[in-house]
């Protein structure tokens, strides 16, 4: 049996990094999921690696541009009619800016990490937090960072948006505990994902990366896998009796 067998979950950019290996470890450990993506390539080719796996999985791809509104009921009822319900939301779709001061962040760069990694879960609570708040249960599970705790200068703002994303992910939880909801955010390390760049404002290389990974106690970045392992416990039964967490998947990064 696996941790997830009977649950559906929906994942936000999930054609991709993080939410791709969060789609992928949830198929194996039982779940449902719904891959949702603005990016249809992404989204269908990680579909098909599931249902193509040794130990095939179920999934279903969902064209979502997660910051406009409309865009979440249709999610729902998407799950619904696919899946046959919806027992977790991983809220894991972000983005960034390239690593520069704050002085030359353009109001195009800053609206738009707003709406995808601010907004995007306000629009999710609004719409899905009724929906779990009617079964008297349900997941809640936000992608953070430990720039939302560290300071990161050349990205600061992209920092404050994961700083938000800590406080309501507190906050959340302590409202919604009593009504059966568990809300908690993941704070990984930059990883290797799409963003690397963005987030190192330099070219990934071997070199780079060795050099990071001095910084680090376990030595080395993140990889989705590490973050996935992480979501798995958190979303799972496992973790009933925890909410409200911001849990730093950093190899130790944050303690120094």
């Amino acid at each position: 049996m696996g941790r997830l067998d009977g649950k559906v979950a929906l994942i936000t950019g999930a054609g991709s990094g993080f939410g791709e290996a969060m789609a992928k470890a949830f198929t194996r450990e039982g779940a449902s999921v719904v891959v949702a993506d603005i990016n249809t390539e992404g989204g269908n080719r990680v579909v098909k690696e599931i249902e193509e796996a040794k130990n095939p999985g179920k999934a279903a791809f969902l064209n979502m541009d997660c910051t406009k509104e409309p865009a979440w009921p249709e999610a729902l009822e998407f799950a619904k009619k696919q899946m046959g319900g919806l027992h977790i939301v991983c809220n894991n779709a972000g983005t960034t800016y390239k690593k520069k001061s704050s002085l030359e962040v353009t109001e195009q760069e800053f609206d738009k990490i707003i709406n995808v990694n601010v907004k995007s879960i306000y629009l999710s609570v609004r719409v899905l937090m009724p929906h779990f708040i009617g079964q008297k249960s349900g997941v809640i599970l936000n992608t953070s960072s430990v720039a939302g705790t560290r300071v990161r200068p050349g990205q600061v703002f992209y920092g404050g948006t994961k700083g938000f994303v800590n406080t309501i992910t507190q906050g959340l939880a302590a409202e919604f505990g009593p009504s059966g909801v568990r809300v908690n955010s993941l704070c990984p390390l930059r990883g290797t994902t799409g963003l690397l760049e963005l987030f190192s404002g330099v070219p990934d290389t071997p070199e780079e990366r060795a050099r990071f990974a001095q910084t680090v106690p376990l030595r080395r970045q993140s990889e989705p896998s590490d973050v996935a392992a992480a979501a798995t416990f958190l979303v799972s039964d496992e973790a009933e009796f925890i909410t409200g967490v911001n849990l730093p998947v950093d190899g130790g990064r944050l303690a120094v």
